[in-house]
């Protein structure tokens, strides 16, 4: 069990920023005092295109400010203005990455009781938010990409406060390894049927899991969404 303190809430409004190409809300605001979050994510927060960001399972984002580092000892100069927020989001600490939580976890902050649902699936969005082209695809082949919550417990949250580990419920099963394994072309069948079966994983990440466990099924083109 571990417990960490917030080092940052963020939250933003969907904006037309680049020319032709659709809006986005990865542009996030730190936030103070106390912040309401309901079972759709922090209230006032965003999210431009629902078919594939926010929802229940993916209400919140979580991303550990220990990867920021990392970032700029890989990218030199071009990761030097990376910090908390700045990858759009809605929760920063440090001292727990994709190896420490597993899917399923349940964790509380304040009054609220969120579980840890999937990893983040980046798009090109990334990439023009940040300036860097292939920002998406280095934080996939990375499996630093953060992951979601859902909130089981809305409540009211505010930064400085504690996030602590209530329940872990499939230890097996770290963000981290799930994560590399939604991003691979291909897995054992056997693994993807169990995943497909995770009741805690996000649903869309059941089908995902579902679709490689059929023998039949060829590799994922992934490449609209890093590329745009």
């Amino acid at each position: 069990m571990f417990e960490v303190e917030v080092k940052g809430l963020f939250a933003g409004r969907s904006q037309r920023r680049w020319p032709g190409r659709p809006p986005s809300a990865i542009g996030k605001t730190r936030l103070s005092g106390g912040v309401e979050i309901s079972t759709r994510g922090i209230v006032g927060d965003e999210q431009a295109d629902l078919a594939v960001h926010g929802g229940p399972d993916k209400a919140l984002h979580h991303y550990p400010t220990d990867h920021y580092l990392w970032w700029r000892a890989n990218l030199g100069a071009a990761a030097d203005r990376f910090g908390p927020g700045s990858f759009g989001e809605n929760i920063s600490t440090g001292g727990a990455t994709e190896k420490d939580l597993c899917i399923g976890d349940i964790l509380e902050l304040g009054g609220v009781r969120v579980q840890v649902s999937q990893g983040r699936q980046p798009c090109w969005k990334l990439g023009a938010h940040t300036g860097i082209a292939d920002m998406a695809r280095r934080m996939q082949e990375s499996l630093r990409t953060g992951w979601y919550y859902r909130v089981l417990t809305p409540g009211q949250v505010a930064e400085g406060e504690r996030l602590r580990l209530v329940e872990r419920r499939h230890p097996r099963w770290t963000v981290r390894q799930v994560t590399g394994a939604r991003f691979a072309p291909r897995i054992d069948p056997e693994l993807a049927r169990e995943l497909a079966e995770l009741p805690e994983l996000a649903e869309g990440w059941r089908r995902a899991f579902a679709r490689k466990a059929d023998s039949d099924h060829g590799d994922e083109d992934q490449r609209r969404r890093l590329k745009g």
